[in-house]
């Protein structure tokens, strides 16, 4: 059996990011906790933590934790449903989840908001492409992911939440610059775009949905910033594709219009979980599924 007060310190290394910053979460010395990982690598006889600023989980490290963690939500599942056996008071559970910056910006949210209201679990949450977070759960980084992912993950559940729509939309002043004479794929081919990181290739797949061939590379800035995204846009920096939910108000308004009608794009998205940790994440898929209905268009829409 685990020394879990060890694995409690593994956790709190690699999510605080450092020793330090894990004995201040846990109200004990810095080698306390020191000893602690290295009687727990002593025994496991491999290395789990790798030091450096920050500190990272080896994948067996990240495996450890992620056990820590689903064992913590357990008890905690426990002691909501049989107060009795509740004993002395816990540290609620933290929960990591690999989301988008869209969702979060949009609709996940509201799941969180009516998650949080109803139990005293953390969130822990690691933003991601949403063709990306499920790579974090393969990698056991977190319990649970939104992601754009079809495949079957290993271990794993998924429930189809909906669609996103997403617009390619313009400043007013930066379409009349660009594209004087109209919109063409030859014309897009040398407008500057809006990018959000190097994983963001929604731009390249509403191109390529109009025919534009692959090898063209508009000229594209980066800007990592759901908020910033939309301001850059606003202000002529370049078009983008945007959630239609962020921005319905700029297109009625004014501020932005759409690049072409009718070629909205159109994500599926879904809630993966780890299927060990089904039972203490109901609550919280149950939230996930309500707001995703309330926001996102059916997949067959």
């Amino acid at each position: 059996m685990f020394d879990y007060a060890a694995l409690e310190a593994l956790a709190a290394v690699v999510r605080e990011g450092g020793f330090e910053r894990a004995a201040r979460r846990l109200h004990v010395t810095p080698s306390a906790i020191s000893q602690r990982i290295k009687q727990l690598e002593e025994r496991c006889g491999q290395v789990l933590v790798l030091r450096g600023s920050p500190c990272t989980g080896t994948d067996a490290g990240r495996q450890l934790c992620l056990h820590f963690e689903q064992v913590a939500l357990l008890e905690h599942q426990l002691r909501r449903s049989h107060p009795s056996l509740a004993g002395q008071a816990a540290t609620a559970p933290t929960l990591k989840l690999a989301i988008n910056a869209d969702s979060l910006s949009t609709w996940f949210m509201d799941a969180l908001a009516a998650f949080t209201d109803t139990g005293n679990e953390l969130l822990d949450l690691r933003l991601d492409d949403q063709e990306h977070t499920a790579q974090r759960l393969r990698e056991g980084e977190v319990l649970a992911a939104v992601t754009a992912t079809t495949a079957a993950i290993a271990g794993c559940n998924s429930w189809p939440l909906g669609t996103m729509r997403y617009v390619a939309a313009a400043s007013p002043g930066f379409a009349a610059r660009h594209w004087p004479q109209g919109v063409s794929v030859e014309a897009l081919a040398t407008a500057p775009m809006l990018t959000f990181d190097p994983k963001d290739r929604l731009q390249e797949q509403w191109l390529a949905q109009l025919g534009l061939p692959a090898r063209a590379h508009p000229p594209h800035h980066y800007v990592p910033s759901n908020d910033g995204y939309v301001r850059g846009c606003e202000r002529g920096l370049g078009w983008g594709m945007h959630p239609l939910a962020l921005v319905a108000e700029q297109l009625a308004d004014g501020r932005l219009v759409r690049v072409l009608p009718n070629t909205d794009l159109h994500i599926p998205l879904f809630w993966v979980h780890l299927r060990s940790a089904q039972a203490p994440l109901a609550r919280l898929t149950h939230c996930v599924m309500a707001a995703a209905r309330a926001w996102l268009e059916p997949a067959d829409a």
